[in-house]
């Protein structure tokens, strides 16, 4: 009996599956995985990090470098400009006498030729041509002669002054004009980068303090403490005198109060009540903002900017100022509000 087999295309039973099925069952099991891999935050898209403090200053520093060349460019051509306008204007005032000259000297000659033209010569000129003397004809008529030769090169020296500065303005107004135009590219490019670095200032971290006059200070975590450390530094150059509170002078504890005083803290104008109106923090747990105490009697008082840097009034002589807190012997923080 013939033993019967099975068709080519076929697979006997247990066999495993087509190699094409396996694999198209195995892409589709991997399509899965990665898809509730991806819903269970097991693969996680790379996030873009914020730039940093140090990025963004970076970016300033760059658009300053930018900024500072544009800036005296338009400053010195705007002086150019100053200059060349006062010369054209010292210009048209020699120009106007000139051509008022040239206008009457012109009026006088068109008047003369205007009489001949329509009256032909006068009476007495006829009669000189019929009876006077040979002699005194000759002298009449050279005489009318050199009076219209003088008109003439009068007319002439008029003018040809009147052309020289007319020349030389010309080529003022030219070069003011293009002067003009470099200055209103210069103050547009001004504009221009202006613009990109308030917006890179405002990308600033909100913990972050920069203010002109002290370091930028990072990490300022208390309000109260950004608006201190801003007012405070907006009194660097102001002079030191004795008892002063502000706004145009201050002395060491004078300054901390008036800081704080526009964050909406009222502290007394001595030292030794100030150490007491704060929170006592060592000085490894001090920040920016915190008030920096010094030598034994609490004799002297600064607004601390973290680094070992603070803003203070040192002394008669010396303006408010920042300087390294490690010039003098520390008696402590205190930490107001």
């Amino acid at each position: 009996m013939p033993v019967a087999t099975m068709p080519l295309h076929r697979h006997a039973p247990g066999s495993s599956v087509r190699p094409r099925g396996l694999r198209r069952v195995a892409r589709r099991l991997i399509v899965l995985v990665a898809a509730a891999a991806v819903g269970a935050g097991m693969i996680a898209v790379p996030a873009q990090a914020e730039p940093t403090v140090d990025e963004i200053e970076a970016q300033i520093d760059k658009k300053w470098e930018e900024l500072e060349p544009t800036i005296e460019q338009y400053n010195k051509v705007r002086a150019q400009l100053k200059v060349n306008k006062s010369k054209s204007a010292a210009l048209q005032k020699k120009i106007e006498p000139l051509a008022l000259q040239s206008e009457l000297a012109l009026n006088r000659v068109g008047d003369l030729a205007s009489r001949y033209y329509m009256s032909g010569p006068s009476q007495e000129i006829g009669a000189l041509l019929i009876s006077a003397k040979p002699d005194t004809l000759t002298e009449q008529l050279t005489l009318l002669d050199r009076l219209a030769s003088q008109e003439r090169k009068q007319v002439e020296g008029v003018l040809a002054v009147r052309a020289k500065y007319d020349g030389e303005k010309q080529k003022l107004d030219a070069l003011i004009a293009t002067q003009t135009k470099q200055q209103n590219d210069l103050a547009a490019k001004k504009k221009q980068i202006d613009a990109e670095i308030k917006k890179l200032e405002a990308s600033m971290p909100k913990t972050t303090v920069k203010t002109a006059g002290c370091p930028t200070i990072n990490g300022v975590v208390s309000v109260a403490a950004q608006k201190a450390i801003k007012t405070a530094c907006q009194q660097v150059g102001d002079p030191y005198v004795w008892g002063a509170t502000g706004p145009n002078s201050f002395d060491c504890s004078g300054l901390t109060q008036y800081a704080y005083k526009s964050a909406g803290i009222y502290l007394t104008h001595h030292t030794g009540d100030q150490w007491n109106e704060g929170k006592a923090v060592s000085r490894a747990d001090a920040r920016a903002g915190d008030l920096v105490f010094f030598y034994s009697g609490l004799s002297h008082v600064g607004l601390y900017l973290g680094n070992n840097q603070m803003v203070h009034a040192p002394r008669a002589g010396k303006p408010v100022m920042v300087s390294s807190i490690n010039t003098m012997p520390v008696a402590g923080f205190r930490r107001p509000g």
